[in-house]
């Protein structure tokens, strides 16, 4: 069975977000927030980070 790999894409003090290539070579996505995680299938980030350049006022 092929590893997962991971790779953090940010990290401050308390949060993170990484990125992992599944076995069946899907990106999932993951950012953790103290004790909260909040888990994404590749469509569902790019829906995420839409809503998140919306709050930032970019788009």
């Amino acid at each position: 069975m092929k590893e997962v790999e991971t790779m953090v894409m940010a990290e401050t003090k308390h949060f993170i977000a990484w990125a992992a290539e599944e076995p069946d070579g899907e990106m999932t996505y993951h950012v953790e927030l103290g004790s909260v995680t909040l888990h994404f299938f590749q469509e569902e980030w790019e829906e995420f980070l839409q809503l998140m350049e919306k709050i930032l006022g970019r788009k």
